[in-house]
């Protein structure tokens, strides 16, 4: 199970890439092999502020579709249009190319509630 160091996650299997003010989140690897072979990405909440928790987007899957939660608040700047013709960058490449959203982060946002790499492999087993 590949979980990068320099990330964060979430205890719904999101993980976030902080630079700056802005936010990368994408599922994590462990997300997209639950889930199996990922054939859409729906995401319509760019331009949107939203708090964290919110849900952002959906991933659908051959089995099942899993609502994507927001890790912290913030503005959805930027959906990976990648994603629309080649879904299954989730599945080959969840921490890369499959990044989903961009996150312009919202003023004193809380970062409490990020695990670490550490914290979230104890949660996953």
């Amino acid at each position: 199970m590949n979980t990068p160091s320099e990330l964060k996650y979430t205890k719904d299997h999101e993980w976030i890439k902080i630079e700056g003010n802005v936010a990368t989140i994408g599922i994590t690897d462990f997300a997209q092999g639950e889930l199996g072979d990922i054939v859409y990405v729906d995401v319509d909440t760019v331009d949107d502020d939203l708090n964290g928790g919110d849900v952002f987007g959906s991933v659908e899957a051959v089995k099942t579709v899993s609502d994507l939660f927001l890790p912290i608040a913030g503005k959805v700047i930027e959906f990976n249009s990648e994603l629309e013709a080649q879904p299954e960058l989730l599945n080959t490449d969840p921490y890369g190319n499959g990044w989903i959203i961009k996150l312009e982060l919202a003023d004193g946002a809380d970062q409490s509630e990020l695990l670490s790499a550490e914290d979230y492999q104890a949660i996953i087993g």
